[in-house]
């Protein structure tokens, strides 16, 4: 199976029997770049990084299981929640023996899961760059999106989600607002959750996300967002499409109360998948970046 822009070499980890689909480009003897993504992406978001930094870095970016290339195992077989994912990040990053220079990228769902494995390993992270995400509760200022809402509701959502696609095919044209996304690029978003079956993942995503203090995962983000201030003194980037749907404002004002230093950038026309719609400009700005914050 081929994606537009995405001529990169396969690789496979085991969690629990079950097949996890990774990118890793690059020379072993470079630092790395671990790249996490969010619902209903996969590591096809990250080509563009991948591209542009796999010269200079060893570029890691996983598909979850049940998202991407990964494979999709059912609700017994496996377990689609918050801490599972960050257990599998884990398992992952300490297989390939990745070291304590780690430059951390995270994107909607990656924010949750790349922080969570962060406040496990702080000494491991050395730099980070934050894309429309969240590692912590909803903010008191900010409604559950509606789309969000209808997701979850009970077989109504399910439906939706994996019967009609409604979650992936929308997000392909709602969440890049700069530039219509190309057919090529739409084909790679939804080629890999192109039946009921395939969409597992996406649904339960959107159905584990911990509102009340009942729901899986709530103590765990609790925990992460306690800690979050502990990266204030590493250097963090943010940058951050303005016309996220659910990403937006709110959560960028929470960012900058845990990370004060941190240096953003604000795209006032791009939208949740900033990579699309100013990729090059996201680059240049982690070129700049990097240039300043060096790592030993």
């Amino acid at each position: 199976m081929s994606f537009v822009d995405y001529d990169f070499n396969d690789c496979y980890f085991d969690v629990d029997g079950h097949r996890m689909h990774y990118i890793d480009e690059g020379n072993v003897e470079h630092q790395p770049m671990v790249m996490v993504h969010g619902n209903p992406t996969w590591s096809y978001y990250y080509r563009g990084l991948i591209k542009a930094f796999g010269k200079d870095y060893r570029c890691i970016a996983l598909d979850h299981i049940g998202m991407g290339l990964s494979d999709r195992p059912s609700d017994k077989d496996y377990s689609y929640h918050f801490e599972q994912r960050v257990d599998d990040l884990e398992s992952l990053l300490e297989h390939l023996g990745l070291g304590d220079n780690i430059t951390l990228v995270v994107h909607d769902w990656g924010g949750m899961i790349g922080m969570a494995y962060a406040t496990r390993h702080p000494e491991k992270i050395k730099r980070l760059i934050i894309l429309n995400t969240g590692a912590f509760h909803l903010p008191d200022t900010k409604k559950m999106p509606w789309q969000l809402r209808v997701c979850r509701l009970p077989i109504l959502g399910e439906f939706f989600v994996r019967g009609l696609n409604g979650f992936s095919g929308d997000a392909v044209k709602s969440c890049v607002t700069r530039f219509k996304m190309s057919d090529d690029v739409r084909r790679g978003y939804l080629e890999p959750y192109n039946s009921w079956k395939k969409r597992i993942a996406v649904a339960r995503f959107v159905q584990d996300i911990p509102l009340k203090k009942s729901d899986p995962g709530y103590d765990m983000i609790s925990q992460v967002e306690r800690h979050l201030k502990q990266f204030d003194r590493i250097p963090v980037m943010i940058c951050w499409g303005m016309k996220d749907f659910c990403f937006d404002h709110h959560f960028l004002r929470v960012w900058q109360e845990h990370l004060p230093s941190a240096r953003v950038h604000r795209f006032e026309d791009c939208g949740h998948y900033i990579l699309e719609d100013a990729g090059d400009q996201v680059i240049a700005c982690m070129n700049d970046f990097f240039e300043a914050h060096p790592l030993v």
